[in-house]
C-alpha cells in the first residue's frame, strides 16, 4: 500500500474514532500545560536571576579570582577545585592552565557568551580567568535518564487511553445492539454498565427496542390470523368454482383462487422464517443430491444444466425450507432467462458452501438489484406480475437462507441475474 493511501487511511480512522481523538486531546492538553508551565518558571527564573543570582554569583566570582591572585597562582587555584565543586582555566602571558582538560569547552571561551562574561575574569597582568562547574553528580551520563520522561510520556498515554476506553465502553455496547436490533435479534438487551449519561442513553435504546420488537409482533399475529382466516372461504370459493360449467370465466377464476392460496401460504412461510433458526428442522444433508432431485421433480423439461462439485461437506439444513429456496431460485431464472440454459454451480469454499443460480435473462437495473428481494417488488421491465408468481419467491429464499446463517447475493451477471447463496460451514 502506498504511503499516501496509508497515511489517508488512518486519518480516516482517527477521525472516525471518537476515542482517539479524545486521547490525543488529552496529550495536547499534557503538552500545552507543560510549556505554559515551563514558559512561567523560565521567565521567574530569568527574572530572579538578573536581581538576586546574578550579582551574589558576581560578587561570589570576584572573591574566588582575589583569592587566586595577581598574577594567578596556579597552587591556590589547585586548591579551590580541591575545595570546591568549580573547574578553573587560566590563559595568559605567565601561566596557561586548566583544571579540567576533558572536559574543558575552547569553543565557549571564543564565544564569550552571557554566562561565560560572566564567570570570566581578567587580572591585571592581562590573564584571564575562567570558572566553571567542576565534577558533579549530575555530569555523569546517564542513558537512561534520558528515556524516562519518554517513558513517562508513554505511560501517561496509556493511562488515559484506559480510561477513556473505559468511559466510552457504554457506546461499544450501544453500537453491538443497535446492530443485533437492525437484524431482528432482541433477545440480548445492550447491557447496562454505568448510571450515568450513557447508561441512560442505553437505557432508552433497549425501552425503544422493546417497543418496536412489540410493534412487530403484533403485526406479525395479525397477519398469521388474517392469513388463516383467508383460508377456509378461499378453499369453499374454489370448490365452489369447480362446480361451475367450463369456461373461460371459470378457468380465470381457479387461476386468481391458486394465486390467492400461494399468496397466503408465502405470507404463512415468511413469517415463519421471520423468526430465524428456531423455526428450522435441521438434517444432515447433501446439497448436490438435494439439487438433483428439486431439478428432476420440478424442471425436468427446462433448459437447465447442473455444474455440481465433486464433493461437498454436509450440511446441516431444512430439506423442505431449502427445497423451497432451490425452487424458487430455478423457478425465477427459468421464468426471466429468455428461453437460454439455467446454470446451477455448487462449489465448496474455505468456510462456506457456494450455491449459484444464474441465467442468460436481460438482468435487472443497477439501482434496482438491492431492492429484488423485497416482498411484493417488480422491477418495471422484464419481472413484471405477467411472468408469474406472487412477488414473493426471492424474498422467501434470502429468508431462507438468513435463518440457516447464511446469505443470498444478487447481481447482474452481464448477462443475465447471478443468485449467490453462501452457506457458513
Amino acid at each position: 500500500m502506498r504511503r499516501p493511501e496509508r497515511a489517508r487511511r488512518w486519518h480516516q480512522r482517527f477521525r472516525h474514532s471518537l476515542r482517539w481523538r479524545l486521547v490525543a486531546l488529552f496529550l495536547l492538553l499534557a503538552g500545552a500545560t507543560t510549556l505554559v508551565a515551563f514558559g512561567g518558571m523560565r521567565s521567574a527564573l530569568v527574572g530572579g536571576f538578573e536581581g538576586l543570582v546574578k550579582p551574589l554569583l558576581g560578587d561570589y566570582v570576584d572573591r574566588l579570582a582575589a583569592e587566586i591572585g595577581t598574577p594567578p597562582d596556579r597552587a591556590r587555584a589547585e586548591a579551590l577545585v580541591a575545595r570546591l565543586p568549580i573547574s578553573i582555566r587560566i590563559d595568559g602571558p605567565r601561566l596557561n592552565w586548566t583544571s579540567h582538560p576533558d572536559t574543558d569547552d575552547a569553543d565557549d571561551w571564543r564565544g564569550e557568551g552571557r554566562v561565560v562574561a560572566l564567570l570570566t575574569r581578567r587580572t591585571a597582568d592581562g590573564h584571564r580567568i575562567r570558572f566553571g562547574v567542576g565534577d558533579a553528580p549530575w555530569h555523569e551520563r546517564r542513558p537512561w535518564g534520558v528515556l524516562m520522561p519518554l517513558l513517562a510520556v508513554l505511560l501517561l498515554t496509556g493511562a488515559a487511553y484506559a480510561v477513556v476506553r473505559r468511559l466510552l465502553r457504554p457506546l461499544e455496547d450501544i453500537r453491538a445492539g443497535t446492530l443485533r436490533y437492525a437484524e431482528g435479534d432482541f433477545a440480548a438487551p445492550i447491557p447496562i454498565r454505568r448510571r450515568d449519561e450513557l447508561g441512560d442513553l442505553a437505557d432508552q435504546v433497549n425501552a425503544m427496542a422493546s417497543g418496536l420488537q412489540g410493534m412487530l409482533t403484533s403485526q406479525r399475529a395479525l397477519l398469521l390470523a388474517i392469513s388463516h382466516e383467508l383460508r377456509s372461504p378461499l378453499t369453499r370459493a374454489r370448490l365452489n368454482a369447480e362446480l361451475l360449467g367450463d369456461g373461460a370465466e371459470r378457468e380465470a377464476l381457479l387461476r386468481d383462487l391458486v394465486l390467492m392460496a400461494d399468496l397466503i401460504g408465502d405470507l404463512l412461510e415468511g413469517e415463519r422464517l421471520a423468526g430465524g433458526a428456531a423455526a428450522l428442522r435441521r438434517e444432515a444433508t447433501d446439497l448436490n443430491t438435494l439439487v438433483e432431485e428439486v431439478v428432476a421433480a420440478q424442471f425436468e423439461a427446462a433448459p437447465v444444466r447442473l455444474e455440481l462439485a465433486d464433493e461437498l461437506p454436509a450440511l446441516a439444513l431444512d430439506r423442505p425450507r431449502v427445497t423451497l429456496l432451490l425452487r424458487n431460485l430455478v423457478d425465477n431464472a427459468c421464468r426471466h432467462g429468455d428461453g437460454a440454459a439455467v446454470i446451477v454451480t455448487t462449489r465448496a469454499e474455505a468456510d462456506a458452501v457456494v450455491l449459484e443460480v444464474r441465467d442468460h435473462g436481460p438482468g435487472v437495473a443497477a439501482d434496482q438489484l438491492a431492492r429484488l428481494a423485497e416482498p411484493f417488488y417488480r422491477p418495471d421491465t422484464a419481472r413484471t406480475r405477467a411472468a408469474g408468481g406472487v412477488g414473493l419467491g426471492l424474498y422467501l429464499s434470502r429468508l431462507v437462507a438468513q435463518s440457516h446463517g447464511g446469505t443470498l447475493e444478487l447481481r447482474n451477471a452481464a448477462p443475465g441475474l447471478l443468485a449467490r447463496v453462501r452457506w457458513p460451514l
